[in-house]
């Protein structure tokens, strides 16, 4: 069973490539977002939405035209191993998630979900054996509406220049940028 249009091995290849290694979140998710994809009505323009920051994000921005750079792919981080893919417009599509009662054949599988292993417990080469062999069946799919915030270009509006820091921003953040309010997960060092 392919992952998009890919066989499994050039997949993993890909994904190793872009993700650094072929980590099992980004290979189970590739399963995921196949399966999300075929249930949409084709010729569907669609945005994603993912809702962990580990893994499920690269499978998305691999296999659809969905990206953080074009604002096609939101994170909400829920820590869930679940993507939704939506119509643009309507908002209607389907959400996919790992389905922990799905995963009875597959202990490997189960085992580095649940956590039930230490990464040096797992063993590697079947857990990718037995997310290859087991297609979509660990993956439940069901209909959704995503809420109306996620619909539409938000536009960031007049840009302003700080008066602070001499760095444009967009001028609805208020009289300053964002940074100089004290808003950033950073310390500037001296120049």
């Amino acid at each position: 069973m392919n992952i998009g249009h890919y066989t499994f091995a050039e997949f993993r290849r890909l994904a190793e490539k872009f993700h650094g290694f072929a980590a099992p979140g980004i290979l189970l998710g590739g399963r995921m977002v196949t399966a999300a994809m075929a249930a949409l009505p084709e010729g569907t323009l669609f945005e994603a939405l993912v809702e962990t920051r580990s893994c499920l994000p690269d499978a998305v921005q691999l296999l659809t035209p969905c990206s953080v750079g074009n604002g096609r792919l939101h994170l909400v981080n829920h820590g869930k191993m679940a993507l939704s893919l939506f119509d643009k417009y309507s908002g209607r599509g389907v959400r996919c998630f790992v389905d922990p009662s799905r995963l009875g054949p597959w202990p490997e599988i189960r085992a580095w979900f649940m956590k039930e292993k230490s990464k040096e417990q797992q063993d590697g080469a079947l857990l990718e054996q037995e997310i290859e062999k087991a297609g979509n069946s660990f993956i439940t799919l069901v209909g959704m509406i995503v809420d109306n915030s996620f619909l539409g270009k938000k536009s960031s509006g007049p840009v302003a220049l700080c008066p602070c820091c001499g760095e444009s921003y967009p001028r609805g953040h208020g009289d300053k940028c964002l940074l100089c309010q004290g808003e950033t997960p950073f310390v500037m060092l001296p120049r």
